[in-house]
């Protein structure tokens, strides 16, 4: 992330005001982006912002939008990261393995967007889905494909298919918070690492109904 807006190009006030809500976020969490405080560190007046976002809420969802693809980033990093020699099913096993991971360090790297990302929902959005602007938000959705992506592979049986993100999801993030916001937050790095790791296995072992066996180095 680069130095606060000062100015902007023609045209370009909106990805301004947006560039300086995630600087705000990154620090601040959810309750440091405003209208006020984004459009003083960009240089215009308050009522310049309204031509492009309605109200603070609608200027908030366009910042967790961006903190979203940032966590969406990291994934895809981690996930690319992956040995090319595994087998098929090994391979989507480790993929999954790596989006679990790769969601609880960014959580404990980037604590302001992660609690941005999903600080705001879509209320008219799918039944069951994380949706926001009526798209299924990219975190959410890479963690879909990938379980797919293991039933093809043959390491998911598909009718354990049916809500297993939700499973994943779950103990992920309710790990990450605890990592973030809870006591665990105070361990030093190497066991909160072990933690993680733990957590993401059972998660897998979870939804694969299988018996856990050793993981390979992430």
């Amino acid at each position: 992330m680069g130095p606060q807006l000062r100015t902007y190009h023609h045209g370009d006030l909106r990805h301004a005001l947006i560039e300086q809500g995630l600087i705000l976020a990154r620090t601040g969490g959810p309750a440091a982006v405003s209208l006020r405080e984004v459009t003083r560190a960009v240089g215009v007046s308050p009522n310049a912002a309204y031509r492009h976002f309605a109200d603070r809420e609608h200027l908030v969802r366009a910042v967790a939008a961006e903190a979203q693809l940032a966590l969406a980033r990291a994934i895809r990093t981690r996930v690319e990261q992956a040995p090319p020699d595994l087998s098929p099913d090994e391979a989507s096993i480790e993929r999954l393995r790596r989006v679990g991971l790769a969601y609880i360090d960014f959580a404990r790297a980037e604590r302001g967007w992660f609690e941005l990302a999903f600080a705001t929902q879509d209320p008219d959005g799918g039944e069951g889905i994380v949706t926001l602007d009526d798209e299924v938000v990219a975190p959410f959705q890479l963690l879909l494909d990938t379980l797919d992506a293991m039933v093809d592979a043959g390491a998911l049986a598909p009718e354990r298919r049916p809500f297993a993100e939700w499973a994943c999801w779950s103990a992920v993030h309710g790990f990450a918070d605890i990592a973030v916001h809870g006591p665990v937050q105070w361990q030093p790095a190497e066991v909160i690492d072990a933690l993680a790791a733990a957590v993401v296995e059972a998660a897998i072992t979870g939804v694969r109904g299988t018996t856990a066996a050793p993981a390979p180095s992430a």
